[in-house]
Order: structure tokens, then C-alpha cells, then sequence
């Protein structure tokens, strides 16, 4: 169900949702969270769809802004106004959705116009499914927030904006170029696990230019295994698509996903025959299952942002540090 207000204000959304949960004898404590998605019309539906899937792991209201195109009237130009949407029950996953479209002078105080929505005594999760701003932590919505979601990927400029989310780094902010690793890591720690248990000297990360996850790869094997690490990239690949890691004994243990078949990587480890198993590609969905599931700082991004970033980009972090000196 989808019901549609428009020139609305947040007092009578907020009774409409108790109305239809009274309608339907329903209540809102079952919620977890509040997820609040900061986008534009066009990536609106895709997120809200996105959020439907990851509600019904972590039941949620989800409130999304997505600033409206709807020009105002020329007498009345001076004013603002709220258009609003309520989705509920097949139309909103595990929870509720509600769709504000603000503009004119609204658009400048977003963070007072969802506070009456919220779901009280519930942590509240800020996701910028594409451009995020510079400084998630003192923007007026994820200063709201126990945690703060962004997706370096998706923006136009991933290496410009990771940097600035470095730049203004803050425990409760986790970046989705960071969760898509997750099962790399996963296979990685697996790998080393096993005996002989030599120390790794060294290691070789490839995969497609300017993808971010592969630079972040390489400063978490950097930081965690204290080696030196180079990146390669392959035109032929379309993500992440070889590890090699060499123990002291000159052995190379590889990680390799085939061309071909992208759900599928080749594990070899010296003097035992190589595996096959499924590696396949992560959903923006799963990533942000995952995030919605750890609420908490996550320490080992905090490093690998940091210490392991300026490992394998030395020069990049130099000048960084130059600047902010200055």
C-alpha cells in the first residue's frame, strides 16, 4: 500500500502511519533501527528496494529524502513545502517506508524534519547509497546517527571521495567499497590458517583499474600482515580478480578468479592440488544486510583506512598530511 501526501507536514505523517498501524494491528516497537537513505529521485527506487530486502533481516522504518523536482508556485516561491509517500506492508519489506521529497527551504533543515518520524529509543543508521558528503559526521542527518553508511563506489569520483572520507574519519562511518571484501578476507585468513603456517614475506593484489576494493584489499594484507604489497591492474578484469601471497620459503599461495566465470576462483597453495569453489560477486544488498547488523565501530576499516592506506599509497598520503599541516 502506497499512500501519497502531498504539501503535508511531518505531524500528519507521523499520524497516518499510527493510524494504518491501528488499521492493521500493528505496532512499531518490533523495529530495530531507524534507516535514514539520503538520495535523488533517480536512485530512490533502487535503494528503497535495496532496503525492503535488508529489513526483513533487520525489521526497520526506513525514511528517505530524496529532495523533490516539483516547482513551486511564483506567488508563493518564497515558501516550503513537503511532499510525502507511506509504503507499508507489501510495498515496504519488514517495516514501514516513508518517502519525504522536500524543497524550497526544507532542504536546508533535514535534520528537523525527520526527528518527529523517528522510532523512539531505536539507533539510527545514515546511508548514502551514491555521493555522500565530505564529512559524513558533522552533516546534519549523520549527525544523528550511531552509524554512518556511504558508498565511495558509487559516487562519481571513488578515489576523491575515499579520501575525503579518510580525511574526516570517524569511528561510527564505514564505507560499502570496504564490506564487498568481506568474503576476500574471509578466504584470505582461511588460506593462512592452514599449515605449514610460514610467514608471508610479500603480496600481489590484481584486478580492474581504479576499483576501489582492491586498493583497500591491499592496505588491510599490508597492515595486517606487515608486508610490502603492489598492485597490478588487469584490462580484462571487472573487479578483484587475483591475491598472491609468497612465504619465506619463495611458495606462492594464490587466490584467482576466473575471467570466464566471475562466481568462481581457483585457490593454490604449494604441493597440494588446486581447489574450486563459488566467490561470487556480493550484492549491494548483502553489503548493506551486513552493515545494518554491525552497529558498532569497525576497527580493522579504521586501520586500513589509515595506516594501511598510507602504506600502499605513500606518496598520496604525504601530501595529505602536507596539506593538513598547513
Amino acid at each position: 500500500m502506497i499512500i501519497t501526501m502531498r504539501d503535508t507536514e511531518t505531524n500528519e505523517i507521523s499520524n497516518k502511519i499510527d493510524e494504518l498501524h491501528e488499521e492493521r494491528g500493528e505496532v512499531a516497537l518490533g523495529r530495530v533501527l531507524t534507516l535514514l537513505i539520503v538520495t535523488d529521485e533517480d536512485h530512490l527506487e533502487n535503494s528503497l528496494a535495496l532496503a525492503n530486502d535488508a529489513s526483513r533481516d533487520h525489521p526497520c522504518r526506513v525514511i528517505a529524502i530524496a529532495p523533490s523536482s516539483r516547482r513551486m508556485g511564483e506567488p508563493e516561491e518564497d515558501r516550503t513545502y513537503l511532499d510525502a509517500e507511506v509504503r507499508i506492508g507489501a510495498d515496504a519489506g519488514a517495516g514501514e517506508i516513508i518517502v519525504l521529497r522536500p524543497r524550497g527551504g526544507l532542504i536546508h533543515h533535514l535534520d528537523t524534519l525527520v526527528t518527529p518520524l523517528l522510532v523512539p529509543d531505536a539507533p539510527i543508521v545514515a546511508w548514502w547509497p551514491t555521493e555522500a558528503p565530505a564529512n559524513p559526521s558533522k552533516d546534519l542527518v549523520g549527525a544523528m546517527a550511531q552509524s554512518r553508511i556511504t558508498d565511495a563506489m558509487r559516487s562519481v569520483n571513488p578515489m576523491r571521495t575515499i579520501e575525503d572520507l579518510r580525511r574526516n574519519r570517524s569511528p561510527k562511518n564505514v564505507d560499502m567499497s570496504w564490506t564487498r571484501l568481506t568474503r576476500w578476507r574471509a578466504l584470505l585468513a582461511a588460506m593462512l590458517d592452514q599449515p605449514p603456517h610460514m610467514r608471508i614475506t610479500a603480496a600481489n593484489v590484481v584486478g580492474e583499474a581504479d576499483y576501489l576494493p582492491k586498493d583497500l584489499l591491499a592496505a588491510w594484507l599490508a597492515v595486517s600482515l606487515d608486508i610490502p604489497v603492489s598492485i597490478e591492474t588487469d584490462d580484462d578484469a571487472t573487479a578483484i580478480c587475483a591475491v598472491n601471497l609468497t612465504r619465506e620459503d619463495g611458495g606462492v599461495l594464490s587466490l584467482v578468479r576466473c575471467h570466464d566465470h566471475d562466481d568462481i576462483v581457483t585457490i593454490s597453495v604449494p604441493e597440494q592440488s588446486a581447489q574450486t569453489i563459488p566467490l561470487p560477486m556480493r550484492s549491494l544488498g548483502d553489503c548493506l544486510s551486513e552493515e545494518l547488523g554491525r552497529l558498532y565501530p569497525d576497527e580493522i576499516y579504521a586501520r586500513v583506512i589509515t595506516d594501511g592506506w598510507r602504506r600502499i599509497h605513500p606518496d598520496g598520503a604525504r601530501d595529505r598530511l602536507q596539506e593538513d599541516m598547513r
